[in-house]
């Protein structure tokens, strides 16, 4: 089995309807082996910390690497979007997912493609969500692979 090395730790990213959010971050994000994780009621929690619910890679709460997760939560007025960009190993797992957000009701704000204002092997999608957040599935050739075997 194969885990994703850390790319980030947990981002909240604050959404109108957190259902059809779920929905849509899940099917974009199964292609880069990413799962639900369920739901965190606060009112088990300290004050401030909102109702939340998960998202994670394949390593989060293995015990054998550090893990990442995002986490939905209603959003309140006055907040704004958020951008955030996953590691893809390969173009065709940028492709997929890119696919798969789409085909979940995202929409397109760059079809897959190299990114040469960025660099020759910056090959990358974006998609938004129905909230004004921004997705980057991003691979770049000259990185390592993100998969590491377990040990």
């Amino acid at each position: 089995m194969w885990y994703r090395r850390t790319v980030l730790d947990h981002i909240y990213i604050s959404v109108r309807d957190v259902p059809r959010s779920l929905a849509f971050y899940a099917a974009a994000l199964l292609p880069l082996g990413w799962r639900e994780l369920g739901s965190y009621d606060s009112s088990t929690g300290p004050a401030g910390v909102p109702d939340l619910c998960g998202l994670a890679d394949g390593a989060y709460g293995s015990g054998i690497a550090v893990g990442s997760s995002i986490w939905l939560r209603q959003r309140q007025p006055g907040e704004t979007g958020l951008y955030v960009g996953f590691v893809a190993d390969d173009e065709a797992e940028v492709n997929a997912a890119y696919a798969a957000a789409i085909e979940a009701g995202g929409k397109s704000e760059g079809e897959p493609a190299i990114r040469a204002y960025f660099g020759p092997s910056y090959y990358a999608a974006n998609v938004g969500d129905f909230d004004g957040n921004h997705l980057e599935i991003v691979h770049k050739s000259f990185n390592p692979t993100s998969r590491q075997p377990v040990v």
